[in-house]
C-alpha cells in the first residue's frame, strides 16, 4: 500500500523531500497498526464474563443452582421410574394366598413410589373400596410432590435470569451514556465500550441461563408425568386385583 501511495505522489510531481516525509509517516502508521493488531487480547468466555459487571454474579449462581437441581432431580426421577415387571404378579399371588404381611414386606423392600402406593392400599384392606382408593391417591400426590421438589428453582431461573440480564442491559447503557456525558468533547468509542459490554454481555448471559433452565424444567416435568402415568397404572391394577374373586 505504501508503494502505491509513493507512485501516486511521484506522478503528481510533488517535491522529493515531501514525498519522503509522507512515506515515513505512512510507514510509521502501518507499523503502529500491525502492533495494535498483534497486541490485541483474544476474546474468551472469562473476559466476557468479567466485562458483564455485577449482574453476572447472580446469573452465575442461578446457573450453578439450576445445574445442581436438574442433575439431582433427574437421578431421583430415574430411580422412581424403575419398574419391576413381576412386582404386581407377586403382590397378586400373595394377596390371593392371604399372605398380607409378605406382600407388605415386598413393598417395603422394593422402595419405589409405586410400591409405597400398593403398601398403603394393602394396609387399608377390609375397608370400603372408596377409602382404599382415596388412601392410595393421597400417597400418590405426596410422591409426586416429592419428585417435584426443587422445580420452583428451575422455573424461577427460567423467568428471572432474562430479567436480570435486561436489568444489566439498562444499567450498562446508563453507564455508557454517563461516561460519554462526563467525557464531553473527549468522548470516543473507548468511553462507551465498558457500558456497552456490560449491556450486551448480561443480556446474552441472562437469555442463555433462562433458556437452559426452561428446557431443563420442561424435561423434568415430562419425566414426572411419565412416573405419574406409571402410578395410575399400578393403582388401577391393584384396584382390579381387589375386585377379582379369589381362586
Amino acid at each position: 500500500m505504501t508503494h502505491t501511495i509513493l507512485s501516486l505522489l511521484l506522478q503528481t510531481q510533488i517535491p522529493v523531500d515531501t514525498v519522503d516525509t509522507i512515506a515515513a509517516v505512512a510507514n510509521e502508521v502501518a507499523a503502529t497498526a500491525e502492533t495494535v493488531v498483534e497486541t490485541a487480547e483474544p476474546l474468551n468466555l472469562w473476559s466476557l464474563m468479567l466485562k458483564g459487571g455485577f449482574f453476572m454474579i447472580p446469573l452465575l449462581l442461578l446457573s450453578i443452582l439450576s445445574i445442581y437441581v436438574f442433575i439431582e432431580r433427574l437421578l431421583v426421577i430415574r430411580k422412581a421410574a424403575r419398574e419391576d415387571k413381576t412386582f404386581m404378579e407377586r403382590i397378586k399371588d400373595y394377596i390371593h394366598d392371604g399372605e398380607i404381611d409378605t406382600a407388605l414386606r415386598l413393598c417395603q423392600k422394593t422402595d419405589t413410589p409405586a410400591a409405597r402406593l400398593i403398601a398403603k392400599g394393602i394396609s387399608r384392606l377390609g375397608r370400603p373400596m372408596n377409602d382404599v382408593l382415596v388412601a392410595i391417591e393421597n400417597v400418590g400426590n405426596i410422591e409426586i410432590a416429592r419428585l417435584e421438589k426443587g422445580f420452583p428453582w428451575l422455573a424461577t431461573t427460567a423467568a428471572g435470569a432474562p430479567m436480570i440480564g435486561f436489568l444489566g442491559t439498562v444499567t450498562g447503557m446508563i453507564n455508557a451514556f454517563y461516561s460519554m456525558a462526563s467525557a464531553g468533547n473527549n468522548a470516543d468509542i473507548t468511553t462507551l465500550s465498558g457500558g456497552i459490554y456490560e449491556a450486551l454481555v448480561t443480556t446474552v448471559a441472562g437469555l442463555v441461563v433462562g433458556v437452559i433452565a426452561l428446557f431443563a424444567y420442561n424435561y423434568l416435568v415430562a419425566r414426572v408425568d411419565g412416573v405419574m402415568n406409571q402410578l395410575e397404572t399400578k393403582t388401577m391394577e391393584f384396584m382390579d386385583l381387589l375386585n377379582e374373586p379369589a381362586e
